[in-house]
């Protein structure tokens, strides 16, 4: 069962819908004893990363969350949380996964904010894009772009200049993209999500 880390700064309602569709059960968490009652967990979050941190430190959340041993999967904002630093607001994130996340560049010459379908191509084989084609678009809505590493990417875009599309590091997962907005692929993804070990 999968539970929703509710901290005031994820779009629940599309998420939610996406799970309802998939017929997989969830339930938000609201306080650190929820967590006992799930055995993976999603981080969503939209708008600005120090603001959805600082709703996360005032959840109170944080030290469980750093803690968890079971399948995590932050989303869009959601994701970048668990970078190490955003240059969005100069904020310090959870540093579960150290890397930095930027501002898409001028110099790029791209319209930011990133807003669309981008093709995402796997840079290793990973679980968490099973049955899913090499080079499948997804939806993508951010200004801000965790880098590339390939310590921790395990699926990447370009968009002037390429990032990660999707990070692992142990039990933690992050994807960009909104899967819940990206048709059959995106519900694909979520599936594995939830058939995680």
């Amino acid at each position: 069962m999968i539970g929703i880390v509710y901290y005031g700064a994820g779009n629940i309602f599309s998420l939610t819908s996406a799970l309802d569709r998939l017929g997989l059960s969830y339930g938000m968490i609201h306080h650190v004893e929820d967590f006992e009652k799930y055995d993976r967990f999603i981080i969503p979050g939209v708008g600005h990363a120090g603001t959805a941190m600082q709703k996360l430190i005032d959840s109170g959340l944080i030290p469980a969350i750093i803690q968890l041993k079971k399948p995590v999967l932050g989303i869009c904002v959601g994701m970048q949380l668990l970078s190490n630093h955003s240059e969005e607001g100069d904020s310090k994130l959870t540093g579960i996964i150290p890397l930095e996340t930027k501002l898409f560049s001028e110099t790029l010459q791209v319209k930011v904010p990133h807003t669309g379908w981008n093709k995402v191509f796997q840079n290793i084989d990973n679980q968490l894009f099973k049955d899913i084609a090499n080079g499948t678009h997804f939806y993508f809505v951010h200004s801000y772009f965790l880098e590339f590493n390939s310590n921790f990417t395990i699926a990447a875009a370009e968009y002037g200049i390429k990032f990660s599309a999707a990070i692992q590091k142990d039990n933690f997962y992050g994807v960009q993209f909104h899967p819940e907005k990206s048709g059959i692929a995106g519900e694909q993804l979520i599936k594995n999500f939830a058939q995680l070990n």
